[in-house]
This record gives structure tokens, C-alpha cells and sequence, in this order.
């Protein structure tokens, strides 16, 4: 069995639904699918929750009525047969009746949860519609029946398995499936949902927990590419990456595929294929245990970072001095990206600056504290890299009129990072493009 995911861009349009239809029964292996919402949809449910939060009932309902009316088009596109219109049409209303009633009813977190998960109800619901009306045989699988997280928000990936295996044996004689992406149930059991990675991250837990021969993720790009396409002018696909080589790229800001993602698929060993909708006969990019080659992959970048220096040569070595500067970090749940020490002061980095002045004025009594705002960690990923002398020579060469804030070296054997300030960061990944890769 394998599983396949499809995004919004991927499922956003009739015609695409119509070619995804296509590529799930290209052959005969059974297969989970997991779709996201249509494009846009969850901005915009995320607008109307936003707009009830504030008590905005009436700009809420402008939204819930712009939104029904794309659904009504959609679903007129989709669907020829009047049988299976009049069926869409009556999800499209049970769905638009529920956003309705909750604008007369008090708002809080669980039903902010509720809205969100509108999205990838109808998108299953509506694509089970047409797969019917195309006489394809298959189950609908509702992930509030079978995903769910624990009490510290993370998988539950014994109860996942446990489920989604009962539910596959009583309908051992079917092999398509078709499931909802991003949305589960937590602790309590309420309709809650996986936040970081979404849909990737529900397609990754469930061929980890049925054992999957592949987990193919489905999106609008061919593939995790060397560079940052938005940015630079040439880029190409990666064929084949390590676990650990694309789970370093995704933390560091390729946003094809989110690192959570990487960590189910590496444990039962499942190799996970990022594929292009729109070139369906494209090799795209494939992850798996073994790196298929030595030296530089990729490069990503992180923005919205701060960096933090703390100067103090009465404490920096003394005894547990760092245990405390990182206890700060703790205490405010921020995780650091990069760290670098010198005799006399210690610099790191975070993403997350909710807690900044808290941190900052905690970080005072140990010495002497500067922030920089507005830095850019630039991320060179490859097998063994951290070993191979020429890429330091060549990626040094490439960048040496770049004020670089920070280097980390040595951590991983796959990853070398630098802070830039982030009105470098184009010119830094484009002149590593062409130091690196020769490419312009």
C-alpha cells in the first residue's frame, strides 16, 4: 500500500481534481489518499474565525457568503451529472449551514478548531462525490476517526496504527481510500488539528503507521530544488536526498516540505517522493535512508530571525554559565537555531521573539546583551559536506563581500550555516548559487 498526498494547489481547481482522479488509478497497488483543502480555503476560514474572535458577526458572514458562492461554482465545474450535483450541493450547504449557526453562538478556542477544519471535510467529501460519479470505487476514511494527538499536542502513533488498521481491515476489499489531511482529534477528543506540516505531516503518519511502500507527496513544484526558485534565477530538482539531509533543509526554509514530516517516514524507514501535479512525469525528488551521493544538495533560507549576543568576561567560564543562559531559553519554550562561543561571549539565534524582552532581561545580570534583528540563516545542506575541505574553500570564495553574523560548523556533518543580515540574503544565495553549483 502507498500513500499520496495532494495540497490545495493540487486540488484548488475542478480540472485538477479531475487529473488527481487520474493519477490515483494510474495502477493497481492499493492507496490512502490524503487531501488538503481547496486553495485558499483555510486563509479564508481563518479570516472568519479571526473576524468572530473580535465579535465582527457581520464581517464574518460577508466572508462565510463569498466563500459558499466560490464552493457553488466549484462544485458546478466538477460534477456533470444532476444525481451527483444535487449531492454536492448538499455538502457544500450542510458545511455553509454549520459556518452560519456558529456566528449566533459564542466563540471559543474549540470552535475556532471546529471552522478550520470545514476545509478538508469538504474537499474529501466533494472529490468522493466525483470519484462516484466517474463509477471509481472507493472508501471515504474520516481522520477524526482514526488521528490523534496526546496531551503534549504530538502523534499518537500507536493509537493512529491501532485504528487505521481496523478501519482498512473492514474494508479489506477496497483499494482506494480517501482521508482528510491536517484535521484529528486530541486528548480530550475534540476536533483539533496537526498545526505544524498539515496535510504532509497526517500523509507521513499514516504510511509510517501502515507501513507504506512510499509516501508520495503531491504539490505544485518538481521537487525539492538546489536553491530557493523565488529567488534566484536558475535552480534545479534534487533526485534523491537523505532523511537527514531533507530534514535539515526543511527546518532551514525549504517550505515544500516541513520537517515534522520527515521524522515518521524515517522511523518505519518509508521513502517519501515530493511530485508535481502539473508534471505528473517529472522524477521530482526522493527521499530515503541512503544520501545517493557525496557533497553539496541544496541551499535554504530561514528569515525572521534575531540573534543574541551576551558579553561577559567576569562569566563566561565559569562553571555552568551556559546551563543558565540556555535555562532562560527554556523557561520561555524558545528553541535556538544557531550557537556560537568565544572566550568571552556566547551568540545564538531564535525565530520565535514573542518572549524577546523577557529573554533579553533575563539574559542582563549575566553580562552585557545586543540583539540584531531582521538576520537571515543561510543553509548549505549535503552528505558530509562538514568533511569535504573544497566546499569551505568554494563557499567562502563565493561570499567573501558578505558581512556574515555567524558561522555553524561542525554540528552536523550535513549542514553548514551562516547569519546574514536579510538585506543580503538574494545576493548571498546568488552568489552561492554560482560558487557552489555554477549556475546563474
Amino acid at each position: 500500500m502507498k500513500v499520496m498526498k495532494f495540497g490545495g494547489t493540487s486540488v484548488g481547481k475542478p480540472e485538477r481534481m479531475h487529473q488527481v482522479a487520474q493519477l490515483i488509478t494510474k495502477d493497481n497497488e492499493p492507496v490512502i489518499i490524503v487531501l488538503s483543502a481547496l486553495s485558499g480555503t483555510t486563509n479564508a476560514l481563518v479570516e472568519i474565525s479571526n473576524h468572530l474572535a473580535e465579535s465582527n458577526k457581520d464581517e464574518a458572514r460577508v466572508c462565510i457568503q463569498k466563500l459558499e458562492a466560490h464552493y457553488q461554482s466549484f462544485i458546478l465545474s466538477l460534477l456533470k451529472q444532476p444525481e451527483f450535483l444535487a449531492k454536492a450541493k448538499a455538502i457544500v450547504a450542510e458545511h455553509f449551514e454549520f459556518l452560519n449557526i456558529i456566528t449566533r453562538i459564542s466563540f471559543s478556542d474549540a470552535l475556532n478548531k471546529d471552522i478550520l477544519a470545514q476545509g478538508e471535510l469538504m474537499s474529501t467529501r466533494l472529490f468522493s462525490v466525483y470519484l462516484e460519479e466517474q463509477g471509481i470505487d472507493h472508501v471515504l476514511l474520516p481522520a477524526l476517526e482514526f488521528m490523534r494527538i496526546d496531551a503534549n499536542e504530538e502523534p499518537n502513533l500507536p493509537v493512529i496504527k491501532t485504528r487505521i488498521e481496523a478501519l482498512l481491515k473492514q474494508n479489506s476489499d477496497k483499494k482506494l481510500f480517501i482521508t482528510q489531511g491536517y484535521i484529528c482529534r486530541n486528548a480530550r477528543g475534540e476536533v483539533d488539528n496537526l498545526k505544524r506540516g498539515g496535510s504532509d505531516y497526517t500523509a507521513s503518519l499514516i504510511a509510517a503507521a501502515v507501513n507504506a511502500s512510499v509516501c508520495e507527496i503531491w504539490t505544485d513544484i518538481d521537487g525539492m530544488h538546489n536553491n530557493d526558485p523565488r529567488v534566484v534565477n536558475k535552480t534545479i530538482a534534487i533526485e534523491q536526498l537523505s532523511f537527514d539531509e531533507a530534514a535539515e533543509l526543511a527546518y532551514f526554509g525549504a517550505k515544500i516540505l516541513h520537517p515534522t514530516c520527515i521524522w515518521p517516514a524515517q522511523q518505519q524507514n518509508v521513502p517519501v517522493k515530493l511530485l508535481n501535479t502539473m508534471e505528473p512525469t517529472a522524477k521530482g525528488t526522493t527521499i530515503m535512508h541512503e544520501a545517493g551521493s557525496v557533497g553539496v544538495k541544496a541551499i535554504a533560507a530561514k528569515d525572521g530571525i534575531f540573534a543574541i549576543k551576551i558579553r561577559s568576561s567576569r562569566m563566561l567560564l565559569a562553571y555552568g554559565f551556559l546551563r543558565k543562559v540556555f535555562e532562560v531559553f527554556e523557561k520561555y519554550k524558545t528553541s535556538i537555531d544557531m550557537i556560537t562561543t568565544s572566550e568571552v561571549a556566547v551568540s545564538v539565534t531564535i525565530d520565535n521573539p514573542v518572549f524577546l524582552n523577557e529573554i533579553i532581561r533575563e539574559l542582563e545580570p549575566f553580562g552585557v546583551v545586543e540583539t540584531d534583528t531582521e538576520q537571515t540563516i543561510i543553509s548549505i545542506v549535503g552528505n558530509q559536506i562538514a568533511e569535504t575541505k573544497e566546499v569551505l574553500m568554494k563557499l567562502f570564495d563565493a561570499i567573501h563581500d558578505i558581512p556574515v553574523r555567524m558561522v555553524s560548523y561542525g554540528g552536523s556533518p550535513h549542514n553548514i550555516s551562516l547569519l546574514v543580515p536579510s538585506a543580503y540574503k538574494k545576493e548571498t544565495l546568488q552568489l552561492l548559487n554560482k560558487g557552489l553549483f555554477g549556475l546563474e
